[in-house]
């Protein structure tokens, strides 16, 4: 984490302009969730909204997020 000795150890995309498919970003989930970061990669990137994978190995994690910097997510989304 930056500022705590260690470099992070992923390169997000912050701007969600040039969001494409496979990129890594960093998204927050409503809820109980949403005091905590999370990182995922972008499956899908429509108009006004992204479709992000914790696990892209895993075909059944699928969350719809919004089409924003750091992308939210419902936490009724989350499998």
């Amino acid at each position: 984490m930056q500022g705590m000795g260690e470099d992070c150890p992923f390169e997000f995309n912050f701007d969600e302009k040039s969001f494409k498919v496979g990129d890594t970003v960093s998204y927050r989930v409503t809820g109980s969730l949403s005091d905590w970061p999370f990182v995922g990669t972008l499956l899908e990137v429509h108009h006004d909204h992204v479709i992000i994978s914790a696990d892209p190995n895993d075909p059944a994690s699928r969350m719809r997020g919004t089409r924003e910097s750091r992308p939210v997510v419902e936490e009724s989304e989350i499998a």
